[in-house]
């Protein structure tokens, strides 16, 4: 799980929401419910919430739990049926394939039993790694807080091998594609590199890359016994580049 840049709510937005909610005030009164107005009141609400997710999501349009399926629902972070206030509160909304969203959290909403706090992650709202850490030699998550071990038991970041061996092809496939990237850089082959830059952004599981990079940043002796030489010196190269420009990093 990465954290993802919340876009702000355009002025078209904000205005059918707010038509939203005043819908659901008539609609209430004449005996339906918040998820009535969600479901058959809200069509055009609802297509831009989607193209505003969709644009925030990691590679292609993937889930914003366990990124690896597309990303296929609206997502209410707080269920409609425990707060049906924020139905359509934007801050409110993420992406989610059909399995996180209907299968595994459906109307999950953990909270601390003493202060009330919500114990999933919302990662448009803070950065995971404060409390989930994936390890690379297992391609599992270690949680090093209470939210970040709740939202990995709603979501079975651990427990679901399809998960589990996504990242590990993942870490396999982004070792590969540094190494030849890297390759492209120093041969002053730039399209092919800006070719494997944008495959290496949109590869599902996005959190293998950045967990890559947090080893090389924060504890490089490990990333240095972890990694083979290609492999090591491709992303240090890369991690000198500027975010969203690295298909056009310096020559090593």
């Amino acid at each position: 799980m990465i954290p993802i840049q919340r876009i702000p709510a355009p002025d078209e937005l904000t205005q059918e929401l707010e038509q939203c909610k005043k819908k659901v005030t008539t609609w209430v009164a004449e005996g339906k419910t918040v998820r009535d107005v969600w479901s058959n009141g809200a069509k055009v609400a609802k297509r831009r919430i989607r193209q505003l997710l969709e644009e925030m999501a990691p590679g292609r349009k993937r889930c914003m739990y366990c990124e690896d399926s597309l990303g296929t629902d609206i997502d209410h972070f707080q269920p409609i049926a425990l707060a049906p206030e924020r139905a359509f509160d934007w801050l409110n909304h993420l992406l989610a394939c059909s399995y996180c969203n209907s299968n595994l959290k459906r109307d999950a909403y953990p909270r601390h039993e003493d202060t009330g706090e919500a114990l999933l992650l919302d990662p448009t709202a803070e950065d995971p790694a404060d409390h989930l850490a994936l390890r690379l030699g297992s391609c599992r998550y270690e949680a090093s807080t209470r939210k970040g071990a709740e939202t990995v038991r709603v979501f079975g970041l651990n427990d679901r091998q399809e998960l589990v061996g996504g990242r590990t092809t993942t870490y396999k496939t982004c070792r590969g594609l540094l190494a030849q990237w890297h390759t492209y850089i120093r041969e002053g082959e730039e399209a092919e590199a800006a070719d494997l830059a944008q495959a290496l952004r949109e590869q599902p599981f996005a959190e293998v890359l950045r967990a890559m990079e947090h080893l090389l940043r924060d504890k490089p002796h490990v990333a240095r016994q972890l990694f083979r030489a290609p492999v090591h010196a491709a992303l240090v190269e890369w991690a000198r580049a500027p975010d969203g420009t690295r298909e056009s990093a310096p020559h090593a």
